[in-house]
């Protein structure tokens, strides 16, 4: 039995079989765990891409923005698992006015979009999971790294740089409960959501890496996930783990 052994996880973000999301299912199932897939307006989209993982899960309807799903999302991930063990946000949004060197003429409008669908997201979703889950639990998020301004990203930055804090947040409130809250930060990697960023080149990336990068090859950020989503990591809370190749710790 691999490291995720009886757990079950609810996972969001799955759109295609180049999304993160897909690959971290993959692989957890793979080591052993249950998953509830998510779907945002096409479900029928996401069953089909599910049939490509190893044992087709469930999927959901979920829109973060509507409290109605969030009030029954419990119910309805308890109808195919008897609790959580853990849940991965792999959710985000800006509208184009809010990317692609629009930084200074984002209506309000557009950045409160980005904010409420890719920062506060993470906590609503924590929180409408919550009921099933106990001690043990864990919540793993999907990041890019906000210590700096990247060409093209604006408001997303903005928004991924309250996701970090708000994970921070979130780690300190449950963690007497028992439950860890951490963040992976990956490179770019070639899925949906970071061909619509300007700018975003894994070859790039690749060259400042000090172990390199391939930003077609998910695997790597999914079994950090994985490795988050288990209790393997039982006393880490409140962490970005980096998963870019060292792209981080090295100056440009």
């Amino acid at each position: 039995m691999g490291i995720l052994g009886g757990r079950g996880l609810l996972i969001t973000g799955v759109l295609t079989p180049a999304s993160i999301a897909f690959h971290v299912a993959r692989v957890a199932q793979e080591e052993g765990a249950r998953v509830v897939l998510t779907a945002h307006g096409r479900p029928s989209l996401v069953r089909r891409v599910a049939q490509r993982l190893p044992e087709p899960p469930p999927v959901i309807g979920l829109d973060v923005t509507d409290t109605g799903q969030l009030g029954s999302l419990a119910e309805r991930v308890g109808a195919h698992l008897d609790g959580l063990d853990g849940v991965l946000h792999s959710i985000g949004y800006a509208p184009p006015s809010a990317l692609g060197g629009n930084f200074l003429s984002t209506p309000w409008e557009d950045v409160a979009t980005a904010v409420h669908v890719s920062t506060y997201s993470l906590t609503s979703l924590t929180m409408a999971a919550l009921p099933l889950m106990g001690p043990g639990g864990s919540v793993v998020g999907l990041d890019f790294d906000a210590s700096r301004a990247w060409s093209g990203y604006d408001w997303m930055g903005v928004a991924k740089a309250g996701l970090e804090s708000c994970a921070l947040y979130l780690a300190k409130e449950l963690g007497p409960r028992g439950i860890r809250v951490n963040l992976v930060a990956a490179g770019p990697l070639a899925t949906t959501a970071a061909r619509g960023v300007p700018g975003f080149d894994g070859h790039d990336w690749d060259r400042a890496a000090p172990l390199g990068w391939d930003a077609a090859d998910a695997g790597p950020t999914a079994r950090a996930c994985a490795v988050l989503l288990s209790d393997w990591l039982s006393a880490t809370t409140g962490e970005i783990v980096h998963v870019d190749g060292g792209a981080h710790a090295v100056g440009g």
